[in-house]
């Protein structure tokens, strides 16, 4: 079984692929920014990354991704 800590690693390292993901799909045209697959990737990717900064103390990227989220959030809704 993973500790609190090893689980909070995992889900920072999956929110860094995430983001990577939406980034070199988008930029080699394998989808669109405009979709919800490209929306979500970054929804959950910066929620891993601002969960892992938060929880390591480092606050100016748990800040940056909080505010990514919320990017994400309103590029889902108003599709």
């Amino acid at each position: 079984m993973l500790s609190q800590n090893n689980l909070l690693e995992v889900i920072g390292w999956l929110g860094t692929i995430m983001i990577l993901a939406a980034y070199a799909l988008s930029s080699l045209s394998y989808i669109d920014i405009k979709t919800k697959s490209y929306q979500y990737l970054n929804l959950f990717g910066a929620l891993g990354l601002a969960i892992i900064s938060f929880y390591k103390g480092v606050y100016q990227p748990a800040v940056l991704n909080l505010i990514w989220a919320i990017i994400a959030l309103i590029g889902l809704f108003k599709k």
